[in-house]
């Protein structure tokens, strides 16, 4: 099993910095989920995430920089947008999808003409990114960002905890820096600014609106799927999927199954149209009825009753206000069953 040091020790700061000079890979928290981490001017080194991920090739990597001077380094024709949301929301769970520069290896990108790059919010994080970039520069090179996708399976749920990612990966990954439990708890908000206007395609804790407000004009939501262009981390129809079926239901439909026979666990909100009795159920978890508290929480109920032995994960269906359009992603996609799926 690969090592968990604490992202507060300079020595696992330095261990990490030194695995990922020698081409190997890390677990990395950050405030939305944990990444599994490489030297992302280093092909070969990324190259080794889609192995351990089994991810598809052409499947875009998001780059993780710790400040954003370093943006010209992957992106290229950088407009004035970018910057202004870069000030806004940086450090912080947004990333912005830009075309790429010339040197940016083809295997991060999925072999697009586009990047997503974004500085995260997560002391342990910027202290890693720093200390690699630090370390680059002193040896006389460029770069310094990790190509950092979500340290799990392929098309399963995210790690928001340092053990979630040693059940997942094992040792894939030799060194995992626990920064404790992610504070969002969904991945970042993607924006594309490749194509002129700027648009929503992967919604997160940034919101369109709070988009807006910075830009002066109104930003779509355009939720993309695979073969879009420009492809995007978690784009597939299925993704975020526990292995158990997952259903999303109204609250007296949870209600009449419960009372049935069968191994099922729900996951409800906290709010009247759920009866007290259900909220009591052993196989029930309740999460708050309020957007953010519930994405903090999701990901974490969602892989404890994975390991249940339940026959169906059952969940209360979520509003359809622009709130909670983020968790209604993460959520109607771990819904989608690929049937070509055996696992």
């Amino acid at each position: 099993m690969p090592e968990i040091a604490s992202g507060q020790s300079s020595a696992a700061i330095d261990r990490a910095v030194a695995l990922l000079k020698a081409g190997q890979l890390i677990g990395l928290p950050t405030e939305t989920v944990y990444g599994l981490a490489a030297d992302a001017d280093n092909p070969d080194a990324v190259a080794k995430v889609f192995a351990a991920k089994g991810r598809p090739a052409d499947h875009p990597l998001i780059v993780h920089i710790g400040a954003d001077d370093l943006l010209s380094h992957y992106a290229r024709d950088i407009p004035d947008v970018a910057w202004a949301l870069a000030e806004a929301f940086w450090p912080g769970p947004l990333t912005l999808i830009l075309k790429k520069a010339s040197g940016v290896p083809d295997v991060v990108t999925g072999g697009q003409d586009t990047v997503g790059i974004r500085v995260p919010g997560h002391p342990v994080a910027l202290t890693l990114l720093r200390a690699f970039a630090q370390s680059r520069q002193n040896a006389g090179q460029q770069g310094g960002g990790l190509a950092a996708p979500s340290a799990n399976r392929f098309g399963r749920i995210s790690p928001t905890a340092a053990r979630d990612v040693a059940d997942e990966l094992g040792d894939a990954v030799p060194l995992i820096l626990d920064g404790g439990d992610c504070q969002v708890g969904i991945e970042s908000t993607i924006v594309d600014l490749s194509r002129g206007e700027p648009v929503v395609l992967r919604p997160g804790a940034v919101t369109a609106e709070q988009l807006s407000l910075v830009l002066g004009e109104p930003v779509l939501i355009h939720t993309v799927e695979a073969s879009d262009t420009p492809r995007v981390s978690g784009s597939l129809a299925s993704h975020y999927a526990p292995l158990t079926p997952l259903q999303v239901l109204e609250g007296a439909v949870i209600r009449q199954i419960l009372q049935g026979s069968g191994r099922y666990a729900a996951i409800v909100r906290d709010c009247p149209e759920i009866d007290t009795s259900i909220k009591q159920d052993p196989n029930v978890v309740v999460l708050k009825d309020e957007p953010a508290a519930y994405a903090h929480d999701f990901y974490r109920v969602l892989r404890d009753l994975d390991a249940g032995g339940y026959t169906n994960i059952l969940v209360h269906a979520l509003p359809t206000t622009p709130q909670w359009a983020a968790v209604q992603d993460r959520l109607g996609r771990a819904a989608h069953r690929d049937l070509s799926d055996n696992a």
